[in-house]
């Protein structure tokens, strides 16, 4: 026994004597190129077989039997090094030529470009970033291959249309899913593709990264095939934006600051083909002579300008001096309208301004190697483009990582913003479908009122509309909207290494935003005097505002306002908090074999409210006092409308997901994904209800080959493939039977009661909509990556996507959405990148984009009426595109000038048109409103600290509707093109013109459906333009002081930048006539993205 002890008492001394013999060697290894880390290096004792691999931060750590002991990092594709082993050691590898080195980030691992399978684009955030536009997501626009950005409307808080290889749905959104830090970005109200462009109220919280500050971004990576999206499965079908925020880095202590300053310039008339006040007045006159704008027509007429005002100026008596505000001879009404027709009111000057708004953005980061840190604050301060569009915007950002052992880090991150934004009052668009007519009520977008107003109107004048007097600056300053948006989110994650190779992650976080807007429509607005104007019998018998009391028979119509306006509040709210646990294995096998294993589960949970409430009779002179008339609620109940609601909305999912990596060498790679999901949106059928999706995919990298060095043309090669199946939530939530709560209408107010009713039968079969993908892909990297070129084919089957079912009606509805219809695309894809010139002072590179995608409904039992497919953006139909508009066929004028058309009988008509018809054979395909083709040329030049950036984008393959601006009758508000110039006016005109006779009176009062004709004319073939556009998107020209200079004011870097946005278009659809073929003028709070010049100072310590 005491031998026992003696031999256990000599070991442990050995052991423990060999123990601190023993050295660590540890450090992180990173890339030359852009100093990201290499994963998966091989580090192995010089001489032995001992050894480990980095891990997804690019950190290794082993021990050494001695000091001094040497290693050898290597991986495939960079150059192996020899050191001598250290604490602490920061390696840098370079790259052997063979590849571009690149880590892809893919939102929930980190991989290395060599190993990756899937189609991909990288863009560097400080190089894509528009100084002076404030929203990130536009960036993108012509900076990935595939990546389609489409600006509906330029108005902050807005998204863009963004398109991921085209439309993946016919009556979902398509749109990508977000995803910062690793968390996925909810929007806090759904708002679908089509309605981006609408000019609704909502669409101002349409961008779910609204709140991200662009100077707190690092890079952005856009997972664009099966391969790359797989792992996010079933959320992932219209591809994936990953947004990597900026992080302290261990040893580097710096402040920086970043001031933006911009001008927009205002629209000019000269853009536009619309008339002066000359020739707007020749028109009038003309109108005057053929009956329209008399006494009896303009004095009570529900619109009225210069003629209208003329005549209530005569009718005006002022007993302060005895006269009337225009003598009643034909001698002051002749010098009245002259003044008009020469004066010539320039509304954008009006109504925009040239205001600087400015972005100040201010970040700290350090760190050690036990921790690091990164924070920033930013305050955007933007007075407005246009009045009652000013915007103010708070962010703050703080990522910290702690290093609490070698094998345990936490990363905490924090991001709050807060905006404060004003816009004109607005309701929501409305399509007469019996009269083909889109309108907005109370419409006082000051884009749109510029466009669409007379140019003879006196700017300080008030005129008459909705029977009250009515001036744009007034109604702009008492009708208007206040936005109050929150957005926070917080996240941690918890990462444990119980041993080299394998790696546990724990991930929790929690997004909460709220939006409140406030739409104050004051007394002294017109919509508000709208409801109390009843001058005289005439308007007070035909102002529809006003309120007939049905229980009275003998009763007039009434205000239900008598004083104050309104205060209609909408508050939005969304919590949602998501978890996630993952395993990661990642191993190099004799320096020949790697293979990388990732699995894990994710839950999530969104919740949503909508509130609305609308107060009647604020007093706003009076401390914001109410003051209601029970009419108001009388009448509102007995139109069965409310004044109140409150809309919830839940949504969970669940997934378990796997992907495994193995690649021989670097040469052969394959890999496998799998992911199974569930939604409570869905049936309960476990086969609807659970998806499981996948994806395998491989690669070949040609320049491990050993016979690859023997040639000196290609520096790399790689081509891949993949075949995916993803999918996505349908636009439908009818899994269960969805019964509503609702009052039925009654014609009195005391039969009052509430029921329940079927909104939508249950479909227990609704299912994910889903995506099969194949894609073949290649890069190519020439005269040692002087010319770099990748290219992708890809090919897609959407199918069980939702579309509309017919049944027999027994149980109840004839048609039910479900998950029937399906869709084919296609396209290519690539990008071309050049080092045309390097020289030690100067370089100039060059990259070119290309983008075609087509698309095709295969099956869709869809029964369209006329007006869906030739209003808005139109939609689809079996054989054609994801969105197709049509348009009426324009058969010429007539012998009146009047426009004819054939119609759905297959007749020769003018207003005989029945838009709700079924009957569709007879309107004219035009093509699909999204491009089809995009892309850009980009060529930066440099010279020692110069930089010159001139970036152009382009689009074409799809149509826009021109401006709807023809009517069968006008007031003298309207401001008229140009092309009325050349309008029918005496017969035998219509063998020369297209342009429609303005209808008199005769033709008016003839023909009661008129109004029908010129609005098929706004919706005919005659009415259609190419939305192809080649558009110069940047000018940039930068100066980096030399460090020299600004270290003795102790700043570490300083540059100054002038850049021009949106300067002109190169090229455009001369029919547009100065009309942006990317936005849709609907009115709303929609305005274009404005032309601007930005000048940015950056400045760091």
């Amino acid at each position: 026994m005491k031998k026992r002890l003696t031999m256990i008492a000599s070991m442990l001394v050995l052991f423990v004597g060999l123990a601190m013999a023993q050295t660590e060697i540890s450090g992180v290894i990173v890339s030359q190129d852009d100093g990201e880390p290499v994963i998966g290096a091989s580090v192995m004792l010089k001489g032995t077989k001992t050894g480990v691999v980095s891990d997804v931060d690019g950190h290794f750590r082993l021990n050494a039997p001695k000091a001094g002991s040497y290693i050898t990092v290597s991986y495939v594709g960079m150059e192996t090094v020899t050191l001598k082993g250290a604490a602490n050691m920061r390696i840098t590898l370079k790259n052997d030529s063979h590849v571009i080195d690149e880590v892809v980030v893919t939102g929930m691992q980190k991989m290395d470009k060599r190993l990756f399978t899937g189609a991909t684009t990288k863009v560097d955030a400080s190089k894509a970033k528009l100084d002076g536009v404030a929203d990130v997501s536009r960036a993108l626009e012509g900076r990935a291959a595939g990546v389609s950005v489409q600006n509906v409307s330029g108005t902050f808080g807005t998204a863009p249309k963004i398109r991921v290889r085209g439309a993946t749905s016919i009556y979902g959104s398509s749109k990508p899913l977000w995803v910062v830090d690793g968390v996925i970005m909810e929007d806090v109200t759904e708002v679908d593709a089509d309605a981006l462009s609408s000019g609704d109220a909502a669409t101002l919280i349409s961008s779910a990264i609204a709140g991200l500050n662009a100077d707190d971004i690092e890079s952005f990576q856009i997972l664009k095939d099966g391969s790359a999206t797989s792992i996010y499965g079933a959320r992932a079908m219209s591809g994936v934006i990953v947004v990597t925020t900026k992080r302290g880095k261990a040893g580097a202590t710096k402040i920086s600051y970043t001031g933006e300053y911009t001008m927009r310039l205002k629209p000019s008339y000269s853009q536009f083909n619309i008339m002066n006040s000359q020739d707007q007045m020749s028109v009038y006159n003309e109108m005057y002579n053929n009956g329209f704008f008399s006494f009896e027509n303009s004095y009570r007429a529900a619109s009225s300008g210069v003629f209208g005002r003329m005549y209530h100026l005569m009718h005006d008596y002022d007993s302060s001096t005895s006269s009337y505000g225009l003598p009643n001879t034909i001698e002051a009404m002749e010098g009245y309208l002259r003044e008009a027709e020469y004066r010539n009111t320039d509304w954008f000057d009006e109504l925009f301004s040239n205001n600087i708004s400015m972005n100040h953005s201010i970040s700290m980061s350090s760190g050690t190697e036990k921790a690091q840190y990164y924070a920033s604050f930013s305050y955007m301060n933007d007075p407005g483009w246009s009045r009652k569009s000013k915007v103010e915007r708070y962010t703050s950002n703080i990522n910290a990582m702690y290093n609490l052992s070698p094998k345990v880090s936490l990363n905490m991150i924090g991001n709050a913003s807060y905006r404060k934004q004003e816009a004109p009052g607005t309701t929501n668009r409305s399509v007469d479908a019996v009269s083909g007519e889109v309108s907005r009520d109370f419409d006082i977008n000051p884009y749109s009122y510029a466009i669409n107003s007379s140019r003879t109107l006196d700017p300080n004048a008030y005129y008459m509309r909705n029977y009250a007097a009515f001036n744009i600056k007034n109604e702009l300053d008492n009708n208007y909207m206040d936005l109050d948006v929150v957005d926070l989110k917080f996240q941690a994650e918890l990462k444990y290494k119980p041993i080299t190779k394998v790696e546990l992650s724990v991930l929790g976080a929690y997004k909460f935003s709220t939006t409140t807007q406030a739409h104050s429509i004051t007394e002294h607005s017109n919509q508000a005097q709208a409801f109390r104007a009843m001058e005289d019998a005439t308007i007070r018998d035909n102002n529809p505002w006003l309120y007939t009391d049905p229980d009275n028979a003998n009763s007039l119509p009434g205000t239900v306002l008598p004083v104050g306006g309104f205060y209609r509040e909408t508050k939005y709210k969304m919590n949602s908090w998501d978890f996630r646990a993952t395993a990661s294995y990642n191993d190099v096998f004799n320096d020949t074999h790697i293979l990388n294993v990732y699995g894990g589960l994710e839950v999530n949970n969104t919740e949503r409210s909508r509130s609305y409430f609308n107060g009647v009779g604020m007093q706003y002179d009076m401390g914001m006092l109410g003051s209601y008339d029970y009419k108001y609620f009388k009448q509102a109940s007995e139109e069965n409308s409310i004044y109140y609601s409150l809309n919830n909305g839940y949504s969970r999912e669940a997934s378990f997901f796997g992907t495994a990596t193995y690649s021989y060498k670097g040469r052969y790679t394959v890999n496998g994904t799998m992911r199974y999901e569930g939604s409570n949106r869905l049936g309960k059928a476990r086969s609807a209800r659970w998806l499981p999706t996948w994806n395998i995919s491989g690669a070949w990298n040609a320049h491990e080959e050993t016979w690859f060095n023997k040639q000196k043309v290609l520096s790399h090669a790689t081509l891949k493939a993949s075949y995916s199946l993803t999918g996505d939530k349908p636009a439908v939530t009818n899994s269960q039977v969805i019964i509503q709560s609702y009052n039925p209408w009654r014609p009195f107010t005391t039969d009052k009661e509430s029921g329940l009713e079927i909104y939508d039968l249950a479909n227990p079969d609704l299912t994910y909509e889903k995506k099969h993908e194949f894609n073949v892909g290649v890069d190519l990297g020439f005269l040692d990556n002087r010319i770099n070129f990748s290219f992708d084919w890809y090919t897609r089957n959407n199918y069980d996507l939702i579309g509309p079912k017919r049944t027999s009606g027994v149980n109840g509805s004839i048609l039910q959405y479900a998950n029937v219809a399906s869709m084919k695309s296609y396209g290519e894809e690539f990008t071309l990148s050049t080092k045309n010139i390097v020289k030690k002072d100067f370089t100039w590179t060059t990259d070119f984009i290309f983008s075609h995608t087509k698309s095709e409904v295969t099956d869709l039992d869809a029964r369209n009426r006329v007006i869906d497919l030739i209003s808005g953006t139109g939609f689809t139909q079996k054989g054609y595109p994801y969105r197709a508009l049509f348009s009426i066929d324009f058969r010429g004028l007539n012998e009146n000038g009047l426009p004819t058309f054939i119609n759905e009988d297959g007749e020769l008509t003018v207003s005989t048109h029945n838009f709700q018809s079924y009957v569709t054979d007879h309107l004219i395909y035009e093509g699909p409103t999204d491009p089809t083709i995009t892309g850009s040329l980009g060529n930066v030049f440099t010279y020692k600290g110069w930089h010159l950036n001139i970036f152009m984008t382009y689009s074409f393959g799809n149509v826009v509707r021109l401006d709807p601006t023809f009517a069968s009758s006008y007031s003298d508000l309207t401001a008229m093109p140009k092309e009325f110039i050349n309008r029918w006016v005496v017969p035998g005109d219509e063998k020369y013109t297209t342009i429609p006779a303005i209808a008199d009176l005769r033709q008016l009062q003839t023909d009661r459906y008129l109004n029908r004709a010129y609005n098929a004319y706004n919706m005919s073939t005659e009415r259609i333009a190419k939305g192809d556009f080649i558009r110069m998107k940047e000018i940039s020209l930068a100066y980096d002081f030399p460090k020299s200079w600004v270290g003795h004011i102790g700043l570490s870097n300083a540059s100054v930048k002038l850049q021009a946005t949106n300067l002109f278009l190169i090229y455009a659809d001369k029919k547009l006539n100065g009309q942006d073929p990317e936005f849709f003028n609907s009115g709303g709070v929609a305005v274009p993205m404005a032309r601007q010049f930005t000048f940015t100072l950056r400045l760091g310590i």
